[in-house]
């Protein structure tokens, strides 16, 4: 694809990955078919190759018209065109730089500024997570029910602790921010899992900062990534093998930390080594003897695996999650489609609440055609969306390896 960004504009960072970028788009529209809003909507302008050209368009014009927001809000960022693309488009890069060029150019109205604050200002603090479901839990009843399935609510307290510091090897587990209000169970399996396998977890605390990137406070997010890197550095300089993310979201976000904070002097080579060490915990498994496990777990109740964008897509762990389920002896059942995004996507359940009720809809009438008794996933935003709309039980796949709370035939 030809571009012609301004002189001004292409010297810099973010000019230079854009120009590279658009330049290695070949239009052929192979990405249109992944596309989960283009699939809804029909509307090029939903699809990414549209979406490029909405942004070259604005990058080489300086023209910020509000129906450029309109088409790349709607955009899930599952990425799913990446893995599609035949030519390496790092559409998702290019998403982001034309997402915070269009904030800098355009101001939204007043009221959607308000809410992405809100959102900002809330989620990414478990005390303030956990006094918002507090309040949920009393307006609720008063709600109509389309606004009262999505509300939040902190589940009872689990029954089984985190397990004492035993072992020579440690890794550190992200607890993440929303997880563990909403699903406290979810770490806490992983850390008894990885206690059989003779690694002790180390909580390691702190929000990843993608809720905050991927709403284009850029300069928030990266705070939070350093503020994390130093919370975590003691540990790791201390020998901790690896940093387990059990949501793929926070774990691609990991992922990008080297590259998002390589400008900077200070933390350049720490981001990159915090990015190094970001593991999902089926890469650690599947590195490790699972015996004592699978002896616990060979079940042969049907579940249905829903695997996220972001394990897919960013991640690029395809199906090895389902490959180390099945090496376990659990019964997975065939999905239909199964690289469609279930709608959750972080904030857009919130802020694009029609279309994912759609995507939501499909995704859990593929995962319960062959009458599963559970759906399993990856992720705490997919975990949580999914549980609105399915008629089975909804788990993170790590708690299926708790005796505590793998299912009975």
């Amino acid at each position: 694809m030809q571009t012609s960004l301004p002189p001004s504009f292409r010297a810099t960072p973010q000019g230079e990955a854009a120009d590279a970028i658009l330049r290695k788009c070949v239009h052929c529209g192979l990405c249109t078919a992944s596309c989960p809003t283009y699939r809804l909507l029909g509307d090029e302008r939903d699809s990414p190759r549209g979406r490029i050209y909405l942004i070259k368009g604005m990058l080489e014009t300086g023209a910020a018209h509000p129906t450029i927001r309109k088409h790349l809000d709607r955009c899930l960022l599952c990425r799913a065109c990446e893995t599609a693309c035949p030519s390496g488009v790092e559409y998702s890069h290019l998403f982001e730089i034309g997402r915070q060029e269009l904030e800098q150019r355009s101001a939204r109205p007043l009221l959607d500024r308000w809410v992405r604050r809100a959102l900002r200002m809330t989620l990414p603090y478990p005390q303030r997570v956990r006094h918002l479901t507090r309040l949920t839990r009393i307006i609720r009843p008063l709600l109509p029910r389309k606004y009262r399935d999505n509300l939040p609510l902190a589940p009872p307290a689990i029954a089984h602790g985190w397990p004492q510091p035993r072992h020579r090897r440690t890794m550190l587990l992200l607890e993440g921010c929303v997880q563990p209000v909403l699903a406290p169970a979810i770490n806490t399996a992983a850390a008894r899992v990885f206690d059989r396998l003779g690694i002790t977890l180390e909580p390691a605390r702190g929000c990843c900062g993608a809720l905050s990137y991927h709403l284009s406070a850029v300069d928030e997010a990266r705070d939070f990534m350093r503020r994390n890197i130093d919370r975590w550095w003691p540990s790791l300089e201390r020998g901790a093998e690896a940093l387990v993310i059990t949501a793929s979201g926070c774990g691609a976000m990991l992922r990008d930390y080297g590259d998002l904070l390589a400008g900077d002097p200070h933390y350049a080579a720490k981001a990159a080594r915090v990015s190094a060490l970001a593991r999902d915990p089926c890469q650690v498994l599947m590195q490790e003897d699972c015996a004592a496990i699978r002896a616990a777990t060979d079940v042969r109740v049907p579940i249905a695996f829903h695997a996220p964008c972001t394990l897919q897509n960013a991640l690029k762990l395809a199906g090895v999650t389902e490959t180390l389920l099945q090496a376990l002896g659990f019964n997975l059942v065939p999905v239909q489609d199964p690289h469609l995004c279930c709608g959750s996507a972080g904030t857009y359940s919130i802020l694009q609440g029609p279309l994912s009720r759609r995507l939501l809809a499909e995704k859990v009438k593929h995962l319960e055609a062959l009458r599963p008794a559970l759906i399993a996933t990856a992720n705490i935003g997919c975990y949580q969306h999914l549980k609105q709309r399915a008629r089975v039980p909804v788990k993170h796949w790590i708690e299926l390896l708790d005796p505590g709370a793998a299912p009975t035939a």
